[in-house]
């Protein structure tokens, strides 16, 4: 929860800014006539002073008048993670607008989709972005400082608390991207619970490194500026690799540090140099399925929240993995976030009961932009308050933490059993062999769902290994039937695991089985195929155990009658029980065939070995 505790630390220049009420443009500016040449933006490139950022935000607020923006325009911003996208930011805000950013990495398609869906006042961009856009309504300018006018005289207008700050679009189920339209008065009260909370003063050094159309990017910038605080611009080749990740926010001094889950979960195996500068790693986006090693100079808090709600809904730090087991919670309501778990009813669970997750309070946006019935569906009046309904399960802990048990919509079912893929990768991830690792539910051969585990490891670990060492903990039914051998996970451009781009098992990225076998008879190659058919994959050694590939029951009672009409014979699940794999099932077959033959008559044998 927030401190409640002023902050002795805090820059001059607004340590007379009302809590609750900080707005950037009037912080930023008043940091820059108090100490102008102090470090607001740091890169590769070089350094940019407050003073430089609040006079260029001036001559962009300037430009951006005399196109008609002000109140309520949104601006589009399609620029790569630099000095000139953030003065932009600003300068919309300084002109009364609110801005939207456009990651250029995206496809053209996506680009114009979401700016014509978005009805921007202007776009802009570089000189291609024209290009990317051509044929959009919105006029679409490119970003040339020598035509700017300059710093003019005339005084931003701070924005009313109700005004549209910026809109982020997210992925929407109907496949079409919807626009989150988030307002000061929202912006606020992160900003002001960050930097209570997490203590930032002007000495800090918060790092941005978020995809610029993920919605923490504003998190990583805006409570930073409001401190004094200087904010360290990463390249993308740095944002994408835990060790080239870690050397930087080392090299950088980085105080403080966003790290998308994927990431985060592979720093905080590592170990650090007790001299680095971070005092927290602050992660979210994904299910944070790991703890952290103890000994380390920082500390790691998760982290939760949609969009819809301004990025943050709840937090608490982790505890290291030796203090306590098991998945870590999303952590306490942050300041005045109000958590309700309710039923299918509407009505409240038990305490340790599943529920969905309901948000309520001064960070829930307004809704979607230019979407009325989708925003009356997903924001609702509860005890005549506004809360987000946010499709995702959770529980409350007796500490008063908050459990993440998954989506309403994203729960597996294998064999009868609902399970959480995650909860078997977070086991999954404590081998001490898989660097990085993921479940995901795929179809099944029998209808329902499979457990597929996607894993980062080093060249001598067996799939047997490694269902051995899920079964000391999970039952049969929440092991992975497959495990495909990854060089590295695949990531969105947020930072959460793509699960789109994972691939198929198959014989070619199959984690290798222990001693695998090939079939040495006629007999086991025919069950090869008949299991191989039934689990709906390849690659089935002939020692491989069906239990542990994914089999059960069902699945099993197809193999027993698909093998006993193949071999002329009566098999039961038993049978197969008693002789799991190919090369036992195999013998078991031989010794039935045997004993049939035997009590066979001379006659019967003869017409059996003829037929």
């Amino acid at each position: 929860m927030a401190s409640q505790n002023p902050n002795p630390q805090i820059h001059p220049a607004i340590a007379s800014v009302e809590h609750g009420a900080t707005v950037p443009i009037d912080v930023i500016a008043s940091v820059a006539r108090a100490d102008p040449e102090r470090i607001a933006l740091a890169a590769a490139c070089g350094t940019l002073s407050y003073a430089e950022l609040d006079q260029r935000a001036d001559r962009v607020a300037g430009w951006l008048r005399g196109m008609g923006v002000g109140p309520e325009s949104l601006v589009g911003i399609c620029m790569e993670r630099s000095f000139d996208q953030l003065t932009l930011a600003l300068g919309v805000w300084k002109a009364g607008g609110a801005y939207l950013p456009l990651d250029p990495s995206w496809p053209d398609g996506r680009l114009r989709m979401i700016v014509e869906e978005a009805a921007c006042a202007v776009v802009i961009g570089r000189s291609e972005a024209a290009e990317r856009l051509e044929g959009v309504e919105t006029p679409v300018v490119a970003l040339d400082w020598s035509i700017l006018p300059t710093a003019e005289d005339r005084p931003a207008m701070p924005p009313s608390a109700n005004a549209l700050a910026y809109v982020i679009y997210t992925s929407g189920t109907t496949g079409r991207p919807k626009g989150v339209e988030v307002t000061h008065d929202n912006l606020a009260h992160l900003i002001a619970w960050h930097n209570d909370t997490f203590g930032i003063t002007s000495e800090d050094r918060g790092s941005h490194l978020a995809g610029l159309g993920f919605d923490a990017s504003v998190w990583e910038v805006w409570p930073y500026l409001v401190a004094g605080a200087s904010v360290v611009l990463a390249t993308d080749d740095v944002r994408t690799s835990d060790v080239r990740l870690k050397a930087w926010l080392i090299v950088q001094g980085v105080t403080v540090a966003f790290v998308p889950t994927a990431l985060a979960q592979d720093l905080i195996r590592d170990d650090w140099a007790s001299g680095a500068h971070l005092r927290y790693l602050l992660t979210g986006a994904d299910r944070l399925l790991g703890r952290p090693r103890a000994g380390l100079p920082f500390a790691l808090v998760n982290n939760y929240g949609p969009t819809e709600c301004t990025v943050v809904a709840t937090s608490a730090t982790v505890p290291p993995e030796a203090t306590e087991k098991g998945l870590p919670p999303i952590g306490y309501p942050i300041g005045a976030t109000v958590i309700h778990i309710l039923d299918a009813t509407g009505q409240p669970v038990g305490s340790g009961e599943q529920g969905e997750i309901f948000i309520g309070g001064p960070q829930v946006a307004r809704g979607y932009r230019h979407q009325p019935a989708m925003t009356a569906e997903k924001f609702v009046t509860i005890d005549g308050a506004r809360f987000y309904r946010t499709g995702d399960l959770g529980s409350l802990r007796t500490d008063g933490q908050i459990a993440f048990h998954g989506r309403v919509d994203d729960q597996a079912k294998v064999r009868g059993h609902r399970v959480e893929p995650e909860e078997t990768a977070s086991v999954l991830r404590d081998h001490p062999a898989v660097r990085a690792g993921a479940v995901i539910a795929a179809p099944a051969a029998d209808g329902g769902d499979m457990l597929v585990g996607y894993v980062v490891t080093g060249d001598n670990v067996t799939a047997e290994d490694l269902r051995d060492y899920l079964a000391q903990t999970l039952p049969d039914y929440m092991i992975p039937a497959a495990f495909v051998r990854m060089d590295e996970l695949p990531l969105t451009p947020n930072g959460k695991l793509d699960k789109k781009a994972l691939p198929e098992p198959s014989d070619d990225n199959a984690l290798a089985s222990a001693g695998f076998a090939t079939a040495q008879t006629a007999a086991e190659e025919r069950l090869v195929t008949i299991l191989e058919a039934v689990l709906g994959r390849g690659n089935v050694g002939i020692d491989d155990n069906f239990f542990l590939l994914g089999g059960h029951s069902l699945l099993g009672t197809q193999v027993v009658l698909r093998s006993g009409e193949a071999f002329g014979i009566d098999l039961t699940l038993r049978d197969l029980f008693q002789a799991p794999t190919i090369r036992q099932l195999a013998l078991r077959i031989e010794e039935i065939v045997m004993a049939m033959i035997e009590a066979m008559s001379d006659d019967e044998a003869q017409a059996r070995a003829a037929g």
